[in-house]
């Protein structure tokens, strides 16, 4: 184990490992709690969009990739509450667009992108030292909001009426809620990829669901499931050479079944 990570790649990876899944295990219990968890996969599969835009430009595609997903998050969020359109269809309707406009415009443009079947499956093992610079930023802003706001976070999640009636400014925490999930899955897109990205916004929390009574043992057990998940399918990958993404879902897919069988 102790050789494992004496290489400067296994460190880098390391170090994304605890980021991400400290990360992504705060905003899954958000997630899980308001019901969002359509919305993980609808952002994830989306922000294709951005990332080719940022592919075929020779901009940084994680961030045209932020870009597109923050805004398709903040978007879906704004149509849902001003108008009768649930947001389960605003996200079905996004999730096919971006899909369709990245997939249209990597078709288009002519070149080869290797970086690209990265950015779709995910590869923690390539993490570099100004991706973990953005992730390490990224983990300061959102865990920040959601700890500065989190009763009111709670309280939205929880009655959403009697936070309006208590005056709460509830659209804005909620469509800073949904910024800080394109956030948190554009991030994770550089562990996991586009395709699985959302697994991690809902499987802690949702462990954690099964086991708890109390939102704050919800939120403990959330953090621990993302954590071991994380580095178990950091070290899964690295022995039995399988890819990162797929490991690190699989080992928090078998922690929520262990829970499942446990309260069964």
């Amino acid at each position: 184990m102790i050789e494992m990570f004496s290489f400067t790649f296994m460190q880098h990876a390391l170090l994304a490992a605890i980021m991400i899944g400290l990360l992504c295990s705060f905003v899954s219990f958000f997630v899980v709690m308001k019901r969002l968890s359509f919305l993980g996969v609808g952002v994830s599969h989306s922000a294709l969009g951005g990332i080719a835009i940022g592919l075929v430009s020779g901009v940084s595609p994680v961030l045209t990739g932020s870009i597109f997903a923050v805004a398709v998050a903040v978007i879906t969020g704004q149509i849902s509450r001003s108008t009768r359109i649930n947001e389960d269809t605003i996200i079905g309707i996004f999730f096919s667009s971006g899909m369709a406009l990245g997939i249209g415009i990597i078709s288009y443009a002519r070149g080869y992108y290797p970086e690209l079947f990265s950015l779709l499956f995910g590869n923690i093992l390539a993490v570099s030292r100004q991706d973990l610079a953005i992730l390490a930023v990224a983990m300061v802003v959102v865990l920040a909001f959601l700890l500065i706001f989190f009763r009111e976070l709670l309280a939205i999640c929880f009655d959403e009426e009697a936070a309006v009636a208590g005056g709460l400014p509830v659209t804005p925490l909620y469509l800073a809620l949904m910024a800080a999930v394109g956030v948190t899955i554009m991030v994770s897109v550089q562990v996991v990829g586009i395709v699985l990205a959302a697994a991690l916004l809902v499987i802690p929390a949702a462990t954690g669901y099964r086991l708890s009574r109390h939102y704050r043992s919800l939120l403990f057990i959330a953090v621990v499931v993302g954590m071991m998940g994380c580095l178990g399918g950091l070290v899964i990958s690295y022995y039995l050479n399988v890819p990162s993404g797929a490991s690190i879902v699989l080992t928090m897919t078998v922690l929520f079944g262990l829970s499942w069988l446990y309260k069964r």
